[in-house]
């Protein structure tokens, strides 16, 4: 039997796992300096051997990103820590049938909770994350305090919560700080993309020469997708002397197996059709002059034009072969170069009169051109049209609430346009920085649009909303209180238009608060243990938590999907909880064995039970007894 260790994973302990995979040899045991127990550790003399022909040390110059700051950001990235889920009926919409989330709590202790679960099953993070612009909250990665507390402890804010400093320059947290708040939680990030996943960053001026260097590091910079120029200003900001109109998209994929899908317009409308579909013209040939008859010869061949058989449309038969009254036409000479075609004579046989004909000129010359039929194409680098605008951001919001509430919210459909170039039917959609949860809404109107069942994962901050603001007004403490009356909203108005018949209309979402863990702190040292408290230690629980708190601990533990279908069953008066369906059983009450047979006789892959629920300690021994005679495989463990 098992003890389950309900914490974070010991990002230390993996890489080091994977280290021993290269290189056996250079991976010990040591003795934990705190605990004294054993744990891998690296023989770095040894490693610097294996390596000794590509090792960096001391002083030599190097190419790096460097920050003060950047090895605590290393240690805050690895750390485990010692918090759970909280599921929160009564604010999730179709709790028990939804497959997506909210997850209200810092994103840097939420990404390390979903390590187990979802490592390599995100297919798409958008994230839009401070800018560093001299009013953006950034957060300090202290484990002992939140947010508000710090900026309150270091006399950012007074006893009202009004802000006292800003992030600039001149005191000292300006750049150094920003690196070191986002380097854990791309980190982090990169984890839980697919192989074949994708991120997309927004960011400005400010901070797009660090974000482009610490990616690089992160991702690898043979994995930089492209950098996407936003107009999301078309008037400009008039100040600083140059009116800024646009921000920043930054992608990088996970491994060269991300693929990147060309964009569909789904209103264009064609100025020729034929028998197969409707078409517009494209010159077949090739206006690079960089290839040419003399680096290209097999590109430049004749066609052969009929002027007296055109179509419907004006264009003329060709071939490929010279016939009676055809006219030769040749690729044009530019700036003394012949040039070629852009298809080999093979393709062009095959095409013949059905996807490349004859087009008369006004020059009474003529051209051979290509019928494309195609409504995608593939993404630009710069967005300059009206869906991307932040101005149809904030018109989205205010048709939603009928006021303005939240300033510079990203257009929905920018996050569609992303969603449709680097996901699928059915993938996981991730957004650590949700603040209005855009993403969220766009992830269910692209489904409701296009089809599929594509899923999110939104995080948001408590962040108190600022004092005598509309959000306040309207009720909205935090945003993230907003975030979620805006999925809310947003998934109902969805449903009130004509939606695909592919989707599963899943407007709902489960949310999830991050909080400390359900256990009692007992783990004290002896002169911290006073005679009074031992009680509270017999129940290794906080008295508040249910037992749907401990079963979202334990799948947080096991690493089973948070979306999971959950279901409670009463058997001897006892709460046992089926998550998908037999997949794993849990029971947190005081159990005998009458119960345990009848949950044996289920035959669940795993079983959980608490610590101290056993009727008595025989019990306790012999349970593996029970299942090793109805269901073998189980397996069994503890909290």
């Amino acid at each position: 039997m098992e003890k389950m260790k309900l914490h974070s994973p010991d990002l230390t302990q993996a890489n080091i796992e994977k280290i021993r995979e290269l290189f056996p040899d250079c991976v010990t045991e040591a003795q934990d300096e705190e605990t004294g127990a054993l744990r891998l550790a690296v023989d770095f003399d040894q490693l610097r051997q294996e390596l000794s022909d590509h090792i960096v040390e001391g002083p030599r110059e190097r190419y790096q990103l460097d920050w003060p700051g950047k090895r605590e950001a290393k240690i805050v990235t690895k750390a485990p820590i010692a918090k759970t889920l909280r599921p929160c009926r009564e604010e999730s919409v179709n709790f028990d049938d939804t497959k997506n989330l909210f997850i209200e709590g810092d994103n840097l202790d939420a990404l390390k909770l979903l390590q187990e679960t979802y490592r390599g099953a995100v297919k798409l993070i958008y994230i839009d994350p401070p800018y560093n612009t001299g009013q953006d909250l950034i957060y300090k990665d202290d484990f002992a305090e939140d947010a508000n507390e710090y900026h309150k402890r270091t006399n950012q804010k007074n006893e009202y919560g009004y802000r006292l400093v800003a992030n600039t320059d001149s005191n000292g947290r300006f750049h150094s700080d920003w690196l070191s708040f986002i380097y854990p939680r791309l980190k982090l990030a990169k984890n839980l993309l697919s192989d074949d996943g994708v991120i997309f960053i927004s960011i400005d001026d400010n901070e797009i020469h660090n974000l482009k260097k610490i990616c690089d590091e992160i991702f690898g910079q043979q994995n930089f997708i492209g950098q996407i120029t936003v107009q999301c200003n078309p008037s400009g900001r008039d100040y600083g002397g140059i009116a800024r109109m646009h921000d920043y998209l930054l992608a990088y994929q996970k491994s060269g197996d991300a693929e990147i899908h060309s964009l569909i317009d789904h209103n264009k409308k064609f100025p020729f059709t034929d028998k197969i579909s409707g078409f517009e013209i494209r010159e077949l040939r090739n206006r690079n002059i960089t290839f040419h008859q003399g680096n290209r010869p097999n590109l430049h061949y004749p066609f052969y034009l009929n002027p007296n058989n055109v179509d419907e449309n004006g264009f003329c038969e060709i071939s490929l072969e010279s016939k009676p009254g055809f006219i030769e036409v040749l690729p044009k000479e530019s700036q003394g170069y012949k040039t070629v075609w852009r298809w080999g004579k093979s393709k062009s046989a095959q095409n013949l009169n059905i996807n490349i004909v004859g087009k008369p000129m006004k020059d009474e010359g003529y051209q051979i051109v290509e019928k494309y039929r195609k409504k995608s194409r593939m993404a630009r680098s710069i967005w300059n049209d009206k869906d991307v605008h932040t101005e149809k951001g904030t018109l989205m919001v205010k048709s939603l609430f009928d006021k303005k509430i939240h300033d510079f919210p990203k257009p929905v459909e920018m996050i569609m346009r992303i969603i449709e170039m680097s996901s699928k039917e059915n993938d996981v959609i991730l957004d650590f920085f949700a603040g209005s949860s855009t993403t969220a809404h766009a992830v269910m109107k692209f489904n409701a649009e296009y089809g599929g069942n594509r899923k999110f994962i939104m995080v948001q901050l408590p962040e108190e909303c600022a004092l005598e603001s509309t959000a306040v007004l309207e009720g909205y403490a935090t945003i993230a209180e907003f975030s979620k009356e805006r999925i809310r909203r947003a998934g109902s108005k969805i449903l009130e238009g004509e939606c695909h018949k592919d989707w599963q209309q899943d407007i709902g979402f489960r949310v999830l608060k991050i909080d400390s863990s359900n256990r009692q702190d007992v783990e004290r040292k002896p002169h911290e243990t006073k005679q009074a408290k031992l009680l509270e230690t017999v129940d290794n629980f906080k008295p508040d938590r249910t037992g749907e708190d401990l079963l979202f601990e334990v799948l947080v533990d096991l690493g089973v999907d948070l979306d999971s279908t959950i279901h409670l069953e009463k058997h001897k008066k006892k709460n046992v909880y089926f998550v998908n369906e037999s997949e794993l059983i849990a029971c947190f009450d005081k159990i005998n064995d009458d119960l345990v047979k009848i949950i044996a006789d289920y035959k669940p892959e795993r079983v959980v039970f608490r610590d101290n629920g056993f009727a008595s300690d025989a019990m306790k021994a012999n349970i593996a007894q029970f299942f090793r005679q109805k269901s073998r495989k189980t397996k069994i463990k503890v909290i």
